[in-house]
């Protein structure tokens, strides 16, 4: 999108010959006669520069730079001074001005600050954006586990952070896939551009073309300013697309041809932009039965999935939670100023055998309560919280109870052991029956006889 520039002076000659000279740059540039109609038009809507003359009527232009200073402290402000006014000039600079122009105007010279201008202010903003994302360190130590089938995500990731292939990453939700498709991107050739994250979930279908792709001021209500996309924005980098199933099928089209051709067109324009973005996507459906269903684009899926990447949830990786309680434990205990050394075995027990529907992020959840609560050097069953506490007292209570002879005890024990097997895999029979080492038949029958809602 063509910066914008605001040219003030009240002689009219000098306005109308600089705005034609950066029109012909390429530049949008609107005129202004005097300080307060600038000011006017800057409110509306800001200008990136501000090119203004000292002596005007109604509103110099030292106070207009100061108006422009205080409000918008990223437009770049240029003062055009006469010869014998240096010291005016001068005092411009102090109160914010980023540079000035001596009358008579030279064009060439004023088209190159410019340029100067835009480019050192580029730099700044993506020198500002490096450092804010560098600051967080997303390398393969941010994935804990040491399970094998954690051992296998290692393994693909580092081969794939390598390339340029799009990258599918499924799982649950809360099972880190932002956290992989980061520690691809910073283990990659564009470590040094920005990685952009985009939750397609939460995107209103009506500006999704608009937020991916960008808009053209005027082109739809409520478009009172150009605006780049997401994708421009990452442009040399990694786009990651969270929740794609997410995305419109009337849409989808265009994300491919954005993936093929590397080009995009804003809502508005005709003439499309080329981009140079790496596209990492993650999905907790499965894809495969969407494109079945004929809600996701086959084309679309095969091109995302040129490699992909299967998180297993916490049950299939139990042997991992202790070394994830701990990493949360080390995080928390340091962002709080606490002393505690780790976790009773009743506590660890309870994490070790608890169904987490929310996967990791529950578990972070959990250790953050836990270490809040926490006033003694081990985090035990009373510092977790408490659904946590009773889910884990029940099994244990309920075959305490008085009068349970032994075939009543095992009958309770299956009926605990199923339900657990069952929420831990949301309620999915086959995946349950499976897990259990039983037929589906077998299943239905044992859910039956021990009084197990179905639902």
């Amino acid at each position: 999108m063509a910066e914008r520039i605001l040219v003030v002076d009240d002689e009219k000659i000098i306005r109308e010959s600089l705005a034609f000279v950066l029109k012909k740059e390429g530049y949008h540039v609107e005129e202004a006669s005097n300080g307060a109609e600038a000011l006017k038009k800057h409110d509306q809507q800001a200008f990136d520069i501000v090119i203004t003359d000292i002596e005007m009527p109604e509103m110099r232009g030292m106070e207009l730079l100061s108006h422009v200073a205080r409000k918008t402290p990223q437009t770049f402000v240029i003062i055009i001074t006469a010869f014998g006014s240096l010291e005016t000039a001068v005092e411009a600079l102090r109160k914010g001005a980023y540079d000035y122009v001596l009358k008579p105007l030279n064009f060439d010279e004023i088209i190159y600050r410019i340029k100067k201008l835009l480019n050192h202010r580029s730099l700044s903003l993506e020198n500002s954006l490096l450092r804010q994302e560098l600051n967080r360190t997303f390398d393969f130590d941010q994935i804990i586990g040491q399970s094998a089938s954690m051992k296998k995500v290692f393994d693909v990731i580092r081969l794939v952070a390598s390339s340029e292939g799009t990258v599918l990453i499924a799982g649950k939700s809360g099972t880190g896939k932002e956290v992989v498709a980061r520690s691809i991107h910073y283990n990659s050739n564009r470590r040094q551009k920005r990685f952009v994250p985009i939750n397609c979930g939460a995107i209103v279908e009506t500006l999704f073309e608009s937020e991916l792709f960008g808009h053209k001021k005027g082109s739809f209500t409520g478009a009172t300013m150009d605006k780049e996309g997401l994708f421009k924005v990452a442009d040399g980098g990694t786009v990651f697309l969270d929740e794609v199933s997410e995305i419109p099928l009337n849409l989808q089209v265009k994300l491919l041809r954005a993936i093929e051709q590397k080009e995009i067109t804003p809502v508005g324009m005709t003439d499309p932009a080329k981009i140079d973005v790496r596209i990492i996507a993650a999905t907790n459906q499965d894809l495969r039965k969407r494109v079945e269903e004929g809600k996701f684009r086959e084309d679309l899926f095969y091109r995302l999935n040129v490699v992909e990447i299967n998180l297993p949830s916490l049950g299939e990786r139990a042997e991992d939670i202790p070394i994830l309680a701990q990493h949360f434990l080390d995080i928390f205990r340091n962002q709080m100023g606490k002393h505690l050394k780790g976790f009773t075995n009743d506590a660890m027990n309870i994490l070790t055998k608890y169904a987490w529907k929310g996967e990791v992020r529950e578990l972070e959840n959990a250790i953050e309560r836990a270490v809040i609560f926490c006033d003694k050097e081990f985090i035990g069953p009373e510092h977790l919280p408490e659904h946590m506490q009773q889910s884990s007292s029940a099994g244990s209570s309920a075959l305490a109870k008085v009068g349970y002879n032994l075939k009543e005890a095992v009958k309770e024990f299956e009926r605990k052991f199923i339900e657990q097997t069952l929420s831990k895999y949301d309620f999915n029979k086959d995946a349950t029956a499976k897990a259990l080492g039983v037929s589906l038949s077998s299943l239905y029958r044992k859910m039956e006889e021990l009084g197990i809602d179905h639902r």
